[in-house]
């Protein structure tokens, strides 16, 4: 009996997943809890994730925010800012910024969008989520165009 060959050249159809378009953490990462105890544990992920992925410690991305900010962020602070046990130091909205840009953890936009049923997505979706709105929209007149016209044949 003779063996087919794999080949190793063509891509598995079976393996593609598609990519993933909203940035946002899984709603476990956050929990559940107190505002506040939320987005410290985001801001926990944020740090262990950028860690974790070689990005620098917890001094380092204090250096960045720091240089982001123009005022002094210590690594202190973000332990505070990233504990549930620290009520007092919550992060402000401008620091909340300067994480994102210094760990480049963008599925941190997702939370706060996410609060209010929206999502965040690249700009380079925003011309294919407008235009599919587009086409609901046309849908929409043609379905209303449709319904007027069997109206107004019923009426002669």
């Amino acid at each position: 009996m003779v063996r087919a060959r794999h080949d190793l050249l063509t891509a598995d159809l079976f393996d593609w997943e598609p990519p993933k378009v909203a940035v946002g953490y899984s709603p476990d990462v956050a929990g559940r809890g107190s505002l506040d105890s939320q987005i410290s544990r985001l801001v926990s992920r944020a740090l262990r994730d950028s860690r974790d992925e070689g990005n620098g410690s917890r001094a380092d991305i204090a250096k960045r925010m720091s240089a982001f900010l123009d005022r002094k962020i210590s690594e202190d602070i973000l332990n505070k800012w990233s504990s549930e046990s620290s009520g007092e130091h919550r992060i402000p909205l401008d620091a909340f910024i300067a994480l994102i840009e210094a760990t480049q953890a963008e599925d941190l936009l997702g939370f706060i969008a996410g609060k209010f049923g929206f999502a965040v997505v690249p700009a380079k979706y925003a011309d294919i989520i407008e235009l599919s709105l587009i086409e609901d929209h046309e849908r929409d007149i043609a379905a209303r165009k449709s319904a007027l016209l069997a109206r107004s044949r019923a009426k002669r």
